[in-house]
């Protein structure tokens, strides 16, 4: 008390052996300090509501066939348990700081070394060779890596120039030479290559979990199932690693991951592919 006199340059309290008095001055603090921290409870319990309560704007970030195939077919359903909440999604297939960028969460494939967000996998990614019925009347399958070199093949060349290997199983030298580099077609996008390669232009590696529907109806075929190698990469759901995380958040994050489990195109395993080979 005495501190907080000298601060003020005010006697607050009249006091002696036997009693304690507020001062006018003592008076008037006391009223205005209350409303202080009546003020302070009040922002405090507003602040906790918000957090509570599932309502508010929710930043995504996906790639964008991820987002096109699985995410936008959500929407309806998330949005009429989450009346309040509003998606807000951003389709990008460049790699991004979720807390720099300011989202809230992210679908995202491959390895996740950043030790400040938590990743929860949504499904391997495994790919495969395809290629529609009519270019294999027309040009036959191939029974193994070598027999491609006489095929049409689809490469995928990233924008930033990179493109997309086939990897066998096999010795070093098959290996190496498993880029389609004689190709009949370069697209920058794999969702493109897999339409290329339902319209018949070739063979083309995609992922399993985008082929599935028109591998199921018979728009596509899979060839060298078993020579393949489909890779250990894995589609993960990220968020920042916080130790309040927003109510919203976390109720999209499990919605998500629920939902995103029941997606048949998600779950299928290479076992599945025996009866849909060419």
């Amino acid at each position: 008390m005495s501190g907080l006199e000298t601060a003020l340059g005010v006697r607050l309290m009249n006091r002696t052996t036997r009693s304690l008095r507020l001062t006018s001055e003592g008076q008037v603090f006391l009223v205005k300090a209350r409303e202080a921290i009546d003020a302070i409870d009040a922002a405090i319990d507003s602040v906790s509501a918000q957090r509570t309560e599932i309502a508010g704007k929710v930043r995504i970030s996906t790639s964008g066939g991820f987002g096109r195939h699985f995410l936008l077919p959500l929407l309806p359903k998330l949005m009429d348990r989450f009346p309040a909440v509003i998606p807000d999604i951003v389709f990008d297939d460049r790699q991004i700081d979720l807390v720099r960028d300011g989202f809230d969460l992210a679908f995202r494939g491959g390895a996740i070394e950043d030790s400040s967000l938590i990743s929860r996998t949504i499904c391997r990614m495994q790919m495969v060779l395809v290629a529609s019925p009519t270019y294999i009347a027309r040009y036959g399958v191939p029974g193994r890596p070598s027999d491609l070199a006489r095929h049409r093949l689809i490469a995928v060349r990233f924008l930033h120039g990179r493109t997309s290997g086939w990897e066998f199983d096999g010795d070093e030298d098959t290996r190496r030479s498993s880029v389609p580099n004689a190709s009949a077609l370069i697209v920058s996008d794999p969702e493109a290559a897999m339409i290329a390669a339902i319209d018949g232009l070739g063979i083309a590696q995609v992922g399993l979990h985008y082929a599935w529907p028109h591998i199921r109806d018979g728009r596509l075929k899979v060839m060298l199932a078993g020579q393949l190698k489909s890779g250990t990469r894995e589609m993960v759901l990220l968020y920042p690693h916080r130790a309040f995380i927003a109510e919203r958040v976390r109720a999209m994050v499990d919605f998500l991951q629920q939902e995103l489990a029941k997606v048949e195109s998600l779950q299928v395993t290479m076992g599945q592919l025996d009866a849909y080979r060419a």
